[in-house]
């Protein structure tokens, strides 16, 4: 790694917030891909639950497993030396209160090493979100378009509502050290952001938050087919990927790979 910069922590975000220093976030999965964001001067990364479509190929975020989170979280954490490191509490995992919520997220805490963890926050979470971080385990909250909600919401909607003004509110006076607004209008973002003292964190929510955050895959072109309109592809590496595939492919049918450059005497 060439990165050697101290850690960011959940004060300096606040910090940046103050100065309107923008925050990068980036949801990776693995190892390799998150010693990437990180050389690269990634803020946070978010071990997002999304790995259960975007590595899974599941059709939501429901299926994905504590287990599976821990073991993505994990190998995240070993491979970065300055981003914060959230990992996401999956579905099933904190919704029956605050006792299944502190279990679960001080196994992230310790057995994964991440910095924080991240819930889809409602009315409903707000006492769970004073439970954690009364036990020290800072917060970060998701309000918006919450996708463990898929099967009420019915359908990935843009959210208008100023009832999601209310929900970023509630869950930092719940203690929550910053705010993800996810598919949100504009203005409803730079409504919330004007009246939070924590970082908001938008993706699909305009140019007004304090930070953003996409998936890696997504923003490097690996995601195959369409995407959100709120995706910018600033790589196409899904093509230079299959092209070296297809080139070695070749080289191996015709014979041409190993030759002597790259066998041993």
């Amino acid at each position: 790694m060439t990165s050697s910069a101290a850690r960011v922590t959940v004060p300096q975000l606040e910090v940046m917030k103050r100065e309107g220093r923008k925050i990068v976030v980036a949801t990776a999965y693995d190892f390799p891909t998150a010693q990437i964001a990180d050389e690269a001067g990634v803020d946070v990364i978010l071990v997002g639950d999304s790995l259960a479509v975007v590595v899974q190929g599941h059709e939501t975020t429901l299926p994905v497993t504590v287990e599976q989170m821990l073991y993505h979280t994990e190998m995240v954490r070993r491979a970065t030396q300055r981003a914060l490191v959230v990992g996401d509490l999956p579905f099933g995992s904190y919704q029956q209160g605050p006792a299944q919520a502190i279990d679960v997220s001080v196994r992230f805490l310790k057995e994964t090493g991440c910095d924080a963890v991240k819930l889809e926050s409602g009315p409903r979470q707000m006492e769970t979100i004073e439970a954690l971080v009364g036990a020290g385990i800072p917060v970060m909250a998701h309000v918006g378009l919450k996708p463990q909600s898929i099967r009420s919401l019915g359908a990935y909607r843009v959210q208008r509502s100023h009832n999601v003004v209310d929900d970023a509110k509630a869950a930092e006076q719940a203690g929550a050290f910053s705010i993800v607004l996810e598919c949100v209008s504009s203005e409803i973002a730079r409504e919330a952001t004007s009246q939070l003292a924590i970082p908001t964190i938008g993706i699909g929510a305009g140019p007004h938050c304090d930070g953003q955050v996409l998936v890696f895959h997504d923003f490097v072109g690996l995601t195959a087919g369409r995407t959100p309109k709120f995706v910018k592809k600033f790589a196409d590496v899904r093509s230079l990927i299959r092209d070296a595939t297809a080139a070695y492919c070749d080289e191996v049918r015709r014979g041409a790979y190993p030759d002597a450059d790259y066998s041993y005497e």
